[in-house]
């Protein structure tokens, strides 16, 4: 396979009117997600900002890549913000999970394309406690044999033994795609499944930081930023501010999309 070019990173632009001079927001997805996950914040966003929703490598319409780091999607992200938003630079930066991680990884090697940063529900720490889990999600999903799904209704069926939450399975499901020849997983699974270990993990960034502003935000009832990780956020980002949305697990901008816009609104937009 050729490695991969920002063309190989695909874009979903939510814009009223469409302007080279507008603010621009880019949001960055967490494993097995799509850039459209955010399309209800974005819209919430306009007309004061436009948004850039970024399918990661490895996901959605974007390119497969042969192997994965963190270094390697920024770089990715990075050389697309570059191309995509042009005269909008720098940007504003918005990650979620892996994508938060993602986000953090860009920031501090390309502080030059971001305005502000915000992460939602991740730690730039290692999160092996929360691999099991993954492991088992997408260890699940490999047991379908996609040879013979007829319906997409068949491959919910064999997985809500393994996976009986309706809103996790459903939203695995969404990337489940039938084409010409059946159906197909949109992400890289078998990769994504064994680089686990990479993606619970966080990149060395050799004594980089990010002085601009980043908001951090948790969800109350989500394990994935505790307050040992707070000395190592606020080593790297100085400027960190701290939001816990009560109520909230760790897709907290799904379970509560109205106090995530709002905080957007108030961080980018109400400054």
């Amino acid at each position: 396979m050729t490695p991969p070019t920002s063309s190989h990173v695909h874009s979903t632009l939510v814009a009223e009117n469409p302007s080279r001079t507008k603010q621009r927001i880019v949001f960055l997805h967490g494993l097995f997600g799509r850039g459209k996950n955010f399309t209800r914040i974005a819209n919430a966003l306009l007309p004061e900002a436009e948004s850039l929703l970024i399918d990661l490598p490895n996901h959605g319409q974007s390119a497969w890549t042969e192997d994965l780091s963190y270094n390697e999607l920024a770089d990715l992200v990075a050389q697309h913000i570059r191309e995509t938003c042009d005269e909008q630079l720098p940007i504003d930066l918005v990650g979620h999970s892996m994508g938060g991680k993602v986000a953090m990884t860009l920031a501090l090697r390309h502080p030059d394309l971001v305005r502000r940063l915000v992460v939602i529900d991740i730690s730039p720490t290692n999160t092996v406690s929360n691999r099991g889990q993954f492991d088992h999600l997408l260890g699940s999903l490999a047991t379908i044999d996609l040879a013979v799904l007829e319906k997409r209704t068949d491959a919910a069926a064999q997985l809500k033994p393994l996976i009986p939450d309706d809103g996790v399975r459903g939203f695995l499901l969404q990337n489940l795609r039938r084409n010409d020849e059946g159906f197909v997983w949109e992400p890289n699974l078998h990769l994504l499944h064994a680089k686990l270990p990479t993606i619970m993990s966080f990149p060395d960034v050799n004594g980089a930081t990010y002085t601009g502003p980043v908001l951090w935000v948790a969800g109350s009832d989500s394990p994935y930023i505790s307050d040992a990780d707070e000395p190592t956020m606020r080593s790297l980002f100085p400027k960190t501010i701290r939001l816990t949305v009560h109520g909230a697990g760790h897709w907290v901008h799904a379970e509560k999309p109205d106090e995530v816009i709002s905080a957007l609104r108030s961080f980018f937009i109400d400054e």
